[in-house]
């Protein structure tokens, strides 16, 4: 099966990179599949980006929010009209399994569905002045252009969950989507250009981030940047932009923990833990990683867990049965597998999984089974460390106030489960977690367009992402005071 060949689109037309550069994304389930070549574009093409987002951004922010929700609104049909290719694309470039890229299509849509439907919303408000005859206002204006840097892993749910608040807000944008999805990021950009979005407000730009990062970070035209993954590249964002008016989003890691206690539902606990640390073979920022529970209980739980585990599916991610996809590069398989060795060697017991399968049929793909590692030391690199796989690591613990202590004892805060019959409890976790999302006989993972998303300490920065939260990002507030002569 030989690759499609794609282009991006820049101003409001389909190109290459200008040098003619490109590269190929390799199938992550089968090595001997090429899915996709792509631009490699350089410096000069994100300046010719930033020059098509730049020339675009006042007429567009000009024309009201009803006009650019209608563009989210219609770009949301077309994604739904489109889920079966897209979704195969996704699985391809990806490799999570199909029923895992239709809901990430139907994800993307949902975004800009919530978006587009705020350009009905009331943008600003009417505040009272002690001054006899005076009007004042505020107004809700957009930044300009910005910059939107997303990972592999969401390849359509991220950048759209990025593209519907800053759009809606009036901002014209340059995305740099990562290199190993770039296909998923032409699916949106192709799904906003049907939808009749104006030449120049969405401009995308594939290459190595080492060439074309530095002019989409720190151009003086660049008013934001959105990224979303790892604390390393994070950081290091965060030290180029120190000092600069550039506004900077990042949503990074996470260790997300469930607690459970002794009167939980055993059976709710495990079939959640287990779909929330496996589901896309763990490669998501909210993934389950670490499980907390009660000594009274812990030796069922385990033994359960370890059998449900056990049972998954692993596979290609088009392939019928396929619980669990491919990891998305052989290095990150090798990185996953150090990290295992490493917990063992420091007395934890691999209880199950943490092999690549055996059958030729796997031989050519990136897969790694789905691991439970009982006796986990809470000072270890594979309990505090976010792996970003299929890796769940267990702990036991004697009280309720134990358990919250070792689920806050972490340098993230993205996201936390609790499971109980108990209300008490369940408000007190609430009130003392110290993570910005918290579930309560939920998943760790999965939350919805309007609900505010995003971590505390190492999980990311103040701003929030998705509903209100995330479209007060990409606008600036300006109060207007008027008295009539």
């Amino acid at each position: 099966m030989s690759a499609r060949t794609i282009e991006n689109l820049i101003g409001g037309d389909w190109t290459g990179a200008r040098s003619g550069t490109t590269r190929t994304r390799l199938n992550p389930a089968d090595t001997d599949e090429a899915v996709v070549t792509y631009p490699a574009m350089d410096a000069e093409d994100a300046e010719v980006a930033l020059q098509a987002a730049s020339a675009a951004a006042r007429d567009w922010g000009r024309a009201g929010p009803y006009a650019r929700g209608r563009v989210l609104l219609d770009a949301a049909v077309i994604l739904r009209e489109r889920t079966e290719e897209i979704a195969r694309d996704v699985s391809a470039e990806n490799g999570k399994t199909l029923a895992e890229a239709r809901g990430e299509c139907g994800a993307a849509a949902n975004f800009f569905e919530y978006y587009g439907g705020l350009g009905r919303a009331p943008h600003g408000s009417r505040l009272p002045d002690a001054r006899p005859g005076v009007e004042t206002v505020t107004r809700r204006e957009p930044l300009g252009v910005v910059t939107l840097i997303t990972p592999w892993n969401d390849p359509l749910a991220t950048p759209a969950r990025k593209l519907g608040p800053a759009l809606l807000a009036g901002n014209a944008v340059v995305l740099k989507p990562a290199g190993e999805t770039p296909l998923s990021a032409w699916h949106l950009a192709r799904a906003l250009d049907d939808a009749g979005a104006p030449a120049g407000i969405l401009n995308v730009v594939t290459g190595p981030s080492s060439v074309v990062g530095p002019p989409l970070l720190l151009d003086e035209r660049v008013r934001a940047v959105s990224f979303t993954g790892s604390n390393e590249v994070g950081r290091e964002l965060s030290r180029q932009l120190a000092g600069r008016s550039t506004r900077l989003q990042a949503e990074l890691g996470g260790k997300n923990a469930a607690l459970v206690l002794e009167d939980a539902d055993i059976d709710l606990a495990i079939s959640t833990v287990t779909a929330a640390a496996c589901a896309q073979a763990g490669q998501r920022c909210t993934a389950t990683s670490r499980v907390i529970v009660a000594d009274a209980i812990a030796r069922e739980f385990v033994e359960r867990l370890i059998e449900r585990v056990g049972g998954l599916q692993v596979g290609a991610g088009n392939a019928e049965g396929t619980d669990v996809g491919p990891l998305v590069t052989d290095s990150h398989r090798e990185f996953v597998e150090s990290a295992i060795s490493r917990a063992v060697d420091d007395g934890a017991r691999l209880a199950v999984g943490g092999r690549r399968p055996e059958g030729a049929a796997l031989a050519r793909g990136h897969f790694l089974t789905p691991a439970v590692l009982t006796g986990v030391k809470t000072d270890t690199a594979l309990w505090r460390e976010e792996i970003f796989a299929a890796v769940i690591a267990v702990a036991t613990v004697g009280t309720f106030d134990e358990g919250l202590a070792l689920v806050n004892d972490s340098p993230f805060g993205l996201s936390a489960s609790l499971f109980t019959r108990d209300l008490a409890a369940a408000q007190r976790f609430a009130g003392e977690v110290d993570t910005g999302q918290v579930a309560v006989n939920l998943p760790t993972a999965g939350w919805d367009a309007h609900i505010p998303f995003g971590g505390f300490g190492e999980s990311g920065s103040p701003f929030k992402e998705h509903g209100l939260e995330g479209l007060a990002f990409y606008t600036r507030v300006k109060s207007v005071a008027m008295r009539a002569q």
